[in-house]
């Protein structure tokens, strides 16, 4: 297998810079790598506050082709062949904490959160979860891998989400009591994924300057500041040979859309500014595990772009009988829904880098939700919706389950990545080991 670092070598013979990479890299001719593992990837989308049920779910299980889907999911009508709705999935996990920080918290670590100070809407305050959460598993499980290692491992992105650090506000964990905070400003996304080659460049030409000067100075002084000028010359062909290594990305940086706020009325910009730089590192290779934090459990957004002016969070606790807040809760989730399909969308449209199909046919997105409906707190029926071929799982359908703890499914995750775990989070709810009829 030829590396990263010759493929560059014999495009520089050529007369060709990195920039061509991800242009003739993918020719059959010029085939460096071993083509033959399959990229896969996960992206897990969170939206808060719970849905409207007769707005959201098939009313039975069967083939989506014979059904219409409801508003707030009729945005994957393009995508029908390619999705799988699950209804009866349900968050078993109990404890410290009231509903909204649990279902947050335990969302995709499947186990109870640490006693603590945060004080919520139940007797009992709690802390951070107890646990890693599924995409980190899955991600520590790729970057052991040479095969399948990429620079970043996973990308954290968020939209609207508060600065302060609780449990509402988090939920990826690198383990128990380490959660890790998503970056909900694309241009501080853009500086993490591009910045340090921008640095790099910057030194290159110092060090192309200094170069110089040490040879200049050379010839004017005595032998023994010459011999430290040596010793300052071999640093600098040392910093030079580490960036030759690692300076370049193999493409050239995305432009951003510029001076866009982070603010509420810019989320619906902010959200695809963000989608948009998460198709760019998956075309590049910079992580194949993403998580898309949309505000936080309990989330306060005010959609004025769809007409809503009224917080989320309050809407969310109307009673099902004003018909006015379920039609903008539904609406809510139909915008929420139209995010997803926009990823889709350019996924679909996207060829594999050197791979058959689109970035779509090796990614299975996963819009989820905190709790399963807002009024009532409920931790049952919480939303997994999910689009895409990454893990082979038989879509084009709508599953009904009686009440199964969602555990297995992040089981089912791991396991569609070769990760043959046998339990994840409490293992009290993993008896039955990887949820059935997915694949």
């Amino acid at each position: 297998m030829t590396s990263h670092r010759s493929r560059r070598e014999f495009l520089q013979t050529l007369g060709l810079t990195t920039a061509a990479l991800p242009f003739v890299g993918n020719l059959p001719s010029l085939a460096f790598e071993n083509q033959t593992r399959r990229k896969q990837r996960l992206v897990v989308i969170f939206s808060p506050n719970g849905v409207v049920p007769p707005a959201f779910w098939p009313d039975a299980a069967g083939n989506l082709a014979d059904m219409t889907l409801k508003e707030s999911l009729s945005p994957l009508e393009p995508f029908k062949n390619r999705t799988l709705i699950m209804h009866g999935v349900c968050d078993r996990v109990r404890g410290d904490g009231d509903a909204h920080m649990r279902g947050m918290g335990c969302l995709l670590t499947g186990v109870e959160l640490f006693p603590g100070n945060v004080q919520g809407g139940s007797d009992t305050p709690a802390g951070w979860a107890r646990g890693i959460s599924i995409d980190q598993e899955i991600k520590n499980y790729l970057q052991r891998d040479a095969a399948t290692r990429t620079r970043f491992g996973s990308l954290e992105f968020g939209v609207m989400v508060p600065n302060r650090a609780d449990t509402w506000t988090r939920m990826v964990y690198a383990a128990g009591n380490q959660p890790i905070t998503p970056i909900d400003d694309p241009y501080q996304m853009f500086n993490r994924l591009y910045g340090r080659m921008r640095d790099q460049e910057v030194v290159g030409s110092v060090l192309d300057d200094l170069r110089d000067d040490l040879q200049r100075i050379g010839s004017n002084v005595s032998a023994e500041d010459r011999r430290l000028l040596d010793q300052h010359a071999t640093f600098v062909r040392e910093m030079e040979q580490d960036l030759r290594t690692n300076r370049n990305v193999g493409h050239a940086a995305p432009q951003l859309e510029p001076n866009v706020r982070n603010e509420n009325s810019n989320i619906p910009r902010t959200s695809r500014m963000q989608i948009d730089l998460m198709v760019n590192s998956f075309v590049n290779d910079f992580a194949r595990v993403a998580t898309l934090q949309y505000t936080n459990s309990v989330g306060m957004a005010r959609m004025n772009w769809i007409n809503v002016s009224e917080g989320h969070h309050e809407l969310s606790h109307r009673p099902d009988n004003d018909r006015t807040a379920q039609d903008q809760l539904t609406r809510i989730n139909r915008w929420f829904c139209e995010q997803m399909a926009y990823l889709a969308r350019r996924l679909a449209d996207t060829p594999e880098p050197g791979g058959q199909g689109s970035l779509l046919d090796n990614t299975l997105i996963l819009w989820t939700n905190e709790l399963g409906k807002g009024n009532s707190h409920t931790l049952d029926n919480i939303p997994f919706v999910l689009v895409g071929g990454g893990l082979d799982f038989r879509m084009g359908r709508s599953l009904r389950y009686t009440r199964v703890p969602h555990n297995r499914l992040l089981l089912a995750l791991a396991h569609g990545f070769g990760h043959r775990i046998a339990r994840f989070g409490n293992p009290n709810f993993c008896g039955d080991g990887v949820l059935n009829n997915l694949t």
